[in-house]
């Protein structure tokens, strides 16, 4: 047996990883309530929480430790990234990360350069654009809005823009910083890489942003759910708790399912995105469209539960049916991705 072959069907966590999450659900469980979320909706970005998560090293954890970081697995982040998404948080941190890696990989981040301890420490954010179509010309960039640095694809370079001017937040259904950029009008711009390697590179960063997207999806799922059965044991019809029938019971398993099997299959994306990265490499745009669809169905749900309440505009289960069907559209249509999963399966 090979040092991997276990890992490879073992989903279950290390007693550092089990404390790594119940650290950040403890964090994010006491700093981002929903209040929180509701007052950073106009902007999508509360910047006194992203300075806080940036002071638990939740940005220089996913670097390296050759680019100053401590180096956590992907694994790892991802245990974060479903804690961030639980609560709905309005920071962005997958983006960030997701891009700081990138720049670590391609030699951008060298220890001790200018600027390198503020993008890896999250006092300059750095964004990501993470459509699988966008290689020129103007596009929609999820944190444009509060990004100093941008990282794209331009054509077959990889670049950093640096805008001298954050561009205006475009409202969106997500409840995203998110701004329309286009790399023409930029002034301070750097290549990065360039050539064959470029698009490789890029695609890593790409899987790195799906599986993370599809971890937060998660947390999201799952604390729908917990909305949803609240309600339904608490809600009486004809004598009995609404939860007891099976039109209501049935769905709620349901949505149980989807939060296991997600998080597996998330876990295992990036376990194999991390070690194995030449094998099964379609797992990472797996898991993000299937979490894309099923967020969106299970959060519809909790609102059908809830019947009118569920669509107030003061309703939990309306800021996470919002977010679910946001968020994926940061990368553009998800049925991109499930082409992207066809044509590597094919390649098989």
């Amino acid at each position: 047996m090979d040092r991997y072959e276990l890992r490879r069907q073992d989903y279950s966590l290390s007693e550092d990883q089990t404390e790594l999450q119940a650290v950040y659900a403890k964090f994010f469980k006491s700093r981002c309530p929903l209040e929180v979320v509701r007052a950073a909706e106009p902007t999508g970005f509360d910047k006194n929480l992203w300075e806080q998560l940036c002071a638990t090293g939740a940005t220089t954890m996913a670097l390296p430790e050759t680019a100053g970081g401590d180096g956590a697995t992907l694994v790892d982040l991802a245990l974060v990234a479903e804690e961030l998404g639980r609560v709905l948080a309005p920071v962005p941190w997958i983006d960030h990360v997701c891009a700081v890696r990138l720049l670590a990989r391609l030699g951008a981040l060298p220890p001790g350069t200018d600027g390198a301890a503020e993008v890896a420490e999250g006092r300059q954010v750095v964004a990501l654009d993470p459509r699988l179509d966008s290689t020129a010309g103007r596009r929609l960039i999820a944190s444009g809005s509060v990004a100093d640095h941008i990282v794209l694809r331009d054509g077959d370079d990889i670049v950093r823009l640096s805008p001298a001017t954050r561009p205006a937040q475009v409202d969106n259904i997500g409840r995203m910083p998110m701004a329309w950029v286009d790399p023409a009008a930029v002034d301070q711009r750097t290549v990065l890489a360039t050539g064959s390697a470029a698009p490789a590179d890029y695609e890593r960063a790409l899987d790195e942003w799906r599986v993370l997207t599809a971890a937060a999806l998660v947390g999201l799922v799952d604390e729908t759910l917990r909305v949803a059965v609240e309600f339904a044991k608490n809600r009486y019809t004809m004598g009995v708790p609404i939860s007891t029938l099976q039109g209501i019971s049935h769905p709620l398993a349901n949505i149980a399912i989807v939060v296991q099997g997600g998080r597996n299959l998330v876990r295992r994306a990036a376990w194999f995105l991390e070690y194995e990265p030449d094998v099964q490499p379609e797992l990472a745009s797996a898991a993000f469209v299937y979490l894309a669809e099923e967020a969106a169905r299970a959060a519809t749900m909790a609102v059908h539960v809830q019947g009118g309440l569920g669509v107030a505009t003061e309703s939990a289960a309306s800021a996470y049916l919002l977010r679910a069907r946001g968020w994926p559209l940061a990368a553009g249509d998800p049925g991109a991705s499930a082409v992207r999963v066809a044509e590597l399966a094919a390649r098989t």
